[in-house]
């Protein structure tokens, strides 16, 4: 039943959307060159797949976890789009896809073996990762692995359609903070 929820609520999406996702793509384009983000994460049963965003960092910015990153690599459009959470729209490809959900875990990087292995411990990847779910809601990022792995496997176990429905209102409403970038 949530694929079906994916597919119709990300094709809506995409469809009313278009003109909010041109404009990004036209003024990304002046920001960084760039406008469009692609990384390799991993997916549903550790398979990689290419994850959409728009580009919020500078194009030379080191290919690492957010919380890694450097504050002063984000661009002033950049800012923007990671506080309203618009930076993740092209996501909504990755979930017509079948890549991804619009509710469940972050994907991460191939490279993060610590948030992998308790990944793996938990189960998390016996699903489709998300745009947003519980520990986005609740500002757990990837930099506490254990915790994250804890809290993306809760959520996956308790995951109803009511609370799919709850964690994508509470996002578009403003909770969680994105992706945070820590270091100055």
């Amino acid at each position: 039943m949530i694929r079906i929820f994916d597919f119709i609520f990300s094709l809506l999406g995409v469809l009313f959307l278009w003109p909010v996702i041109l404009i990004i793509m036209i003024l990304g384009y002046f920001d960084t060159g760039s406008p469009l983000f692609r990384q390799r994460r991993l997916g549903k049963g550790r398979e990689t797949f290419i994850l959409l965003k728009f580009r919020t960092m500078s194009v030379d910015t080191k290919s690492v976890a957010t919380h890694l990153a450097q504050k002063s690599s984000i661009t002033p459009l950049g800012g923007f789009l990671r506080k309203s959470k618009l930076d993740e729209l092209p996501q909504l490809i990755n979930v017509l896809k079948g890549e991804m959900s619009l509710v469940g875990p972050r994907p991460n990087l191939e490279n993060q073996e610590e948030l992998i292995e308790q990944r793996e411990k938990q189960g998390v990847y016996d699903y489709l990762p998300g745009i947003t779910g519980l520990a986005q809601i609740k500002n757990i990022d990837m930099s506490t692995p254990k915790l994250l792995a804890e809290v993306d496997a809760k959520m996956l176990k308790n995951l109803t359609i009511k609370k799919y429905f709850q964690y994508i209102f509470m996002t578009i409403a403003g909770k969680g903070s994105g992706d945070n970038v820590i270091n100055p």
